[in-house]
């Protein structure tokens, strides 16, 4: 494990010259740009003058108090997201188990009967119960479910259904639909592929042209679009790459090409990634850009790439560390995009993704640790493809390997293509 207790990269005198220049030509989003270095800056020179010795620390208790709250009761506020309340379980589970924070028994059982209500008939999972099947929620559902990781969770998951749920929404050029008659774009196979790879259910022709497909998904910038021929994006992006990483076929990609554009996304001043080029940092993209360098990393050293580092990834994770610590924590718990912003449990969720990525290279016999501040910082480490803990990762594929693959059925085989 290696503590910094060297001074911050933001109190260093050459962190001004990062600073944004316009070369006097102003446009909406170098205005735009200035302003949230301005306010970042103030985060900086306050955090300075309060603190001698500058140890940025993780409000731990205070996001536990935040996230336990949400376990139970949200506020109104929430109620726009009714059609996604097993994203909520995901983003709260997985903030909880990052923390090292159990969930009690009587609360996990309460989500998994929730999430079996948002089970859909048909297969899949809905965004709350009576709703469609959606390819997203079903991620959320099987993820939290997975999070679990007891028998009874195990058990919500109709692996048939789901199955038949996934090629209902298949479509003839290897591509998915979100849900049956929905948009194609590149998140619905990540999803597609994450949740038949944890439990089990990928068959011969599932993914078939999937990433032939994905591969066209790629552009002249190096990232991925949603769809072909789209401006590359780090929310597609991921799914993308994690979804390649699944099926075997990352070696498809211009693994150099995206190792630019996402190594450019880490911006200079504050330390933390924006999704797209000319975009403002959010905290968010901690985890989709960050969490793609792991991915990469993996890619080019299974090709060979002799000059990869066998200490930390390809990005600045002190940077990083520094832009969530100082930037993105609530005093009151949860986390957020950027200073001026409100916490919610997406942003909670995804910056600690992203701080725990910047903490922890490798895994096993070359697992390195950078743990910025104190050692009451540390994260547990996430599974960068399915971003949830790797032994629950390890304990779900276990667990549903036991049983046999579901076979294509009638009714799936029947399906329209809505292609």
């Amino acid at each position: 494990m290696d503590n910094s207790v060297t001074p911050l990269r933001c109190f260093r005198e050459c962190h001004a010259l990062e600073l944004f220049k316009d070369d006097s030509v102003k446009t909406v989003t170098s205005v735009e740009q200035k302003k949230v270095e301005c306010s970042i800056q103030e985060v900086f020179s306050v955090y300075q003058q309060n603190h001698t010795l500058p140890q940025p620390a993780l409000l731990r208790e205070q996001h536990y108090v935040y996230l336990k709250k949400g376990l139970r009761h949200l506020s109104d506020a929430y109620e726009c997201l009714d059609a996604s309340r097993p994203w909520l379980c995901y983003w709260i589970l997985h903030s909880l188990e990052l923390l090292d924070e159990p969930v009690p028994a009587s609360v996990a059982s309460d989500v998994c009967k929730f999430l079996a209500c948002c089970q859909s008939p048909t297969g899949g999972f809905a965004g709350g119960p009576g709703q469609h099947a959606h390819l997203a929620p079903t991620y959320a559902a099987v993820n939290a479910l997975c999070i679990i990781g007891t028998q009874e969770a195990y058990d919500v998951i109709d692996r048939q259904k789901l199955l038949d749920f996934l090629y209902s929404v298949k479509q003839a050029d290897g591509s998915f639909v979100m849900h049956v008659g929905g948009e194609v774009d590149v998140r619905s196979v990540y999803c597609a592929a994450s949740v038949a790879s944890l439990t089990n259910i990928i068959t011969p022709t599932l993914f078939n042209d999937t990433p032939s497909w994905i591969i066209r998904c790629q552009n002249w910038e190096g990232g991925l679009g949603g769809v072909p021929g789209l401006e590359a994006h780090g929310g597609y992006t991921f799914c993308g790459t994690a979804a390649m990483v699944i099926l075997g076929r990352e070696h498809m990609l211009d693994l150099k090409s995206l190792l630019r554009w996402v190594a450019s996304r880490q911006m200079r001043f504050e330390g933390g990634f924006q999704g797209r080029c000319n975009k403002l940092v959010d905290g968010c993209y901690s985890f989709w850009q960050a969490g793609l360098l792991p991915l990469l990393h993996r890619a080019l050293f299974k090709d060979g790439d002799s000059t990869l580092s066998m200490m930390s990834w390809m990005f600045d994770q002190q940077a990083l560390q520094e832009y969530i610590l100082l930037c993105c924590q609530n005093p009151a718990g949860g986390l957020l995009d950027k200073p001026g912003k409100s916490r919610d449990f997406y942003h909670t969720c995804y910056c600690l993704s992203g701080l725990s990525i910047a903490q922890h290279f490798g895994s096993r016999d070359f697992h390195h640790e950078l743990i910025l501040g104190a050692d009451e910082n540390r994260l547990a480490p996430t599974h960068p493809v399915y971003n949830i803990c790797p032994e629950k990762v390890a304990q779900a594929v276990e667990h549903f390997h036991k049983l046999p693959i579901p076979v294509q059925t009638e009714a799936a085989i029947n399906t329209p293509d809505t292609s």
